[in-house]
């Protein structure tokens, strides 16, 4: 039986083919495909961690312009990743600045525990 981070990053690579391979049939993402993948794959999850004040469309761009990091206007594989890791970053650092700021717990604790986001995880 494969482990949720597993099904996670098989997840993440078959998100990224689907789209990538759609129009021009390349293996990089459009900033319109880039995009459009969000929007329908993850645009609920999105929402709860665009920053305050920022529209979930701005959020997509300033996303998109800090993963092309050779700045040809489209996302090679490695650039997507960089991007789901900006997003599970500023999703961590939303859950923490609500209410209780750490929630009840501190880091290293070498405990599991449910940050809410329907999975838990272990320090």
């Amino acid at each position: 039986m494969k482990t949720d981070l597993e099904l996670a990053l098989e997840c993440a690579v078959n998100v990224y083919h689907r789209y990538a391979v759609q129009r021009p049939l390349d293996d990089y993402l459009s900033k319109d495909e880039f995009s459009k993948l969000l929007k329908e794959t993850a645009e609920p999850f999105l929402k709860n961690t665009v920053p305050p004040n920022t529209s979930t469309e701005s959020y997509i761009n300033q996303l998109f312009t800090k993963a092309d990091a050779n700045h040809d206007g489209r996302l090679k594989f490695t650039e997507f990743l960089s991007t789901l890791s900006l997003v599970a970053i500023d999703a961590h650092n939303r859950f923490h600045e609500g209410p209780g700021g750490d929630h009840g717990h501190g880091h290293g604790h070498g405990h599991g525990h449910d940050h809410g986001h329907g999975h838990s995880h272990r320090h």
